[in-house]
């Protein structure tokens, strides 16, 4: 299937004239893949799942807030993990294809030699890319611009950054929510511990790129904000486990 693809898209290449595309500036490139990264984001798939599923629309009970966790308030388990999935999928996706998807087309084609065509490092502009995903779930330009808090699509975003990355930031994830059953904490958490593992770990898992590492602070500081409520009824108290349904007091 592979080797299918790379002829077609070879074939594609060899019959187009690709000179005015290789003379654009390296920051039209970046920016059209910024673009495109947010337009992803802006899928809001806990209400495409929920709609599809039939369930209620989750920006109207529980936290309001578009994620898995407030769908998992329907009981709907299956719903809920499909939501998690498909948005931590769309924080991944821009990332990994604007990194790697040269790496499809076979050597001999106009785009396909490295990426001299750009005169920039790709995996430093990648923290562009994926900040810019991680911006239109929290901001969809297809629901009002009012959408999540954006903890999975920030997770697809570091396995795309860096895989073991994401691994290790979903299992402090994972620690913290076994621990203190808190969705929101364990988001917290994780948030901070992120752009911390990426600076810290490097030379030794990773090679860190500054504008990667700037995105990764903003995306963690965004969280915070966004969770800014939820901190209020932890410290009163009041905050809800992870499984509480969705008639229980917010």
């Amino acid at each position: 299937m592979l080797g299918a693809l790379q002829t077609k898209l070879a074939h594609t290449f060899d019959n187009m004239n690709s000179d005015a595309f290789l003379s654009l500036p390296s920051w039209v490139i970046a920016f059209g893949a910024c673009v495109l990264a947010y337009l992803m984001g802006s899928l809001s798939f806990a209400v495409l799942v929920s709609k599809a599923f039939g369930l209620e629309d989750p920006r109207t009970f529980g936290s309001k807030n578009p994620g898995a966790t407030n769908v998992l308030r329907t009981g709907n388990k299956a719903a809920a993990a499909l939501t998690l999935l498909l948005d931590a999928f769309k924080g991944w996706l821009p990332v990994f294809l604007f990194v790697h998807g040269l790496d499809l087309l076979p050597l001999n084609s106009p785009l396909g030699q490295d990426w001299l065509w750009l005169d920039m490092n790709p995996r430093a502009w990648m923290g562009a890319v994926g900040l810019s995903a991680f911006l239109g779930h929290l901001f969809p330009v297809f629901f009002a611009f009012k959408g999540g808090k954006g903890v999975a699509t920030a997770l697809g975003v570091l396995i795309g950054f860096e895989p073991i990355l994401g691994l290790l930031t979903l299992l402090c994830w994972l620690g913290a929510a076994k621990i203190w059953r808190y969705s929101s904490l364990s988001a917290l958490l994780a948030s901070v511990f992120a752009p911390l593992a990426y600076l810290l770990l490097d030379g030794a898992l990773w090679q860190s790129e500054s504008l990667v590492l700037v995105c990764s602070v903003i995306m963690s500081a965004l969280l915070l904000y966004r969770h800014k409520a939820n901190l209020e009824r932890l410290f009163k108290g009041q905050e809800d486990k992870i499984g509480a349904k969705k008639n229980q007091p917010q």
